[in-house]
């Protein structure tokens, strides 16, 4: 089995061009009406115009689909079968640990990696290459291994949240999900839900075209169609730069006419509880195909919408994303989509982060 290190983190402008699709969601003229300068403010002015807004209702068909159309040669239950003990045998690496103390080392000034995260990945890692020895696989920890030629990439956090983890706070998970040629196929992701010493864990998972579950049932985004009846979620990275300022004001933007923004730190378990239907959205710049993989496919699969935050159709290796249950979509897009466009007129880098060379896709 061949082992590769990963690319630099940004690719050139020829390439980038070359993979990602053209933008395709366009908001309305009665949309392109409303701008933060609108409703960043807590005046009587402001809360008539989102009113309005809110009524605007945007179709989930409006946006293209993340999931791949098959899951290939492989049976749907086969992958799921597979990426099911994979989590599970990660999830009880980290049930052991979780509240015993922590051995922390630091990638960066504040980015944490611990030893259970590296005991996670290599019992999935196991699990996985037993399974599909000639399967690419693309993990936090480890790199890039298996065969760049195939037509499946799996794309595994052993235990997104590690900061979480690290100070006993939920929630965090592990997420897998499975790549078709580029897209998603299956996933898996099993989140730690409580707090120390009452630990417990869900498991979500869905399959192109199969739906989403939660413990065995089935589950769906939620039906709110108001952003300022809906609770929101949003994540930071360690880049404290113009993308990182932006994400703040949007921050205070959407907590004054939501019902509150949520920061949790655990992208996957974001993701999933968009389609749990606990929360409506869910966005965030600069992410990695291990943070992403699970959830966008879980959101699909429940009845949500995926983009970019600029509003164009989203692959995994992406920049960014915005999942929501896509009756507020649109909404959403108003705001987060012309801040997003400035980011890039500015020369903030929202190519592919990373697409292993060879690798087979559909877009």
């Amino acid at each position: 089995m061949a082992r590769y290190l990963l690319a630099p983190t940004s690719t050139s402008t020829t390439t980038s061009s070359a993979l990602l699709p053209k933008d395709a969601a366009k908001s309305s003229p009665l949309s392109r009406t409303l701008r933060l300068s609108a409703l960043g403010s807590r005046s009587d002015k402001a809360r008539p115009i989102m009113a309005v807004a809110s009524e605007q209702a945007a179709p989930a068909s409006r946006y293209p689909k993340v999931a791949a159309p098959t899951t290939g040669p492989i049976p749907a239950a086969e992958l799921l079968g597979v990426i099911e003990a994979a989590a599970k045998a990660g999830a009880d690496v980290i049930m052991e640990a979780v509240n015993k103390p922590r051995n922390i080392h630091y990638k960066g000034v504040a980015d944490l990696v611990t030893d259970t995260d590296k005991l996670s990945e290599s019992v999935i890692l196991e699990v996985v290459t037993k399974s599909f020895k000639d399967h690419l696989i693309l993990g936090e920890e480890g790199g890039l291994i298996g065969d760049s030629f195939s037509e499946y990439l799996w794309c595994i956090d052993p235990l997104d949240g590690t900061t979480n983890f690290a100070h006993g706070y939920p929630s965090f998970a592990v997420s897998i999900g499975v790549l078709f040629r580029g897209k998603p196929a299956a996933s898996t992701v099993v989140e730690f839900c409580g707090g120390p010493f009452c630990w417990s864990t869900r498991t979500v998972s869905a399959s192109a075209g199969g739906g989403a579950y939660c413990n065995g049932q089935k589950i769906h985004v939620s039906k709110t169609d108001k952003v300022e009846q809906s609770l929101l979620v949003t994540g930071f990275g360690y880049e404290h730069d113009d993308a990182w300022t932006t994400n703040i004001n949007l921050f205070k933007e959407f907590t004054d006419i939501s019902r509150g923004v949520r920061r949790l730190g655990s992208a996957a378990s974001d993701m999933s509880h968009v389609g749990l239907g606990i929360t409506e959205a869910y966005w965030e710049y600069r992410l990695k195909p291990w943070d992403m993989a699970a959830g966008a496919l879980i959101v699909e699969e429940a009845g949500g919408v995926v983009t970019r935050m600029d509003g164009g159709p989203f692959t995994v290796f992406d920049r960014s994303v915005l999942v929501s249950n896509g009756v507020v979509h649109g909404q959403l897009l108003d705001q987060i989509g012309p801040p997003t466009e400035d980011l890039k007129k500015k020369g903030i880098n929202f190519s592919l982060w990373f697409k292993p060379d060879n690798y087979p896709t559909d877009f």
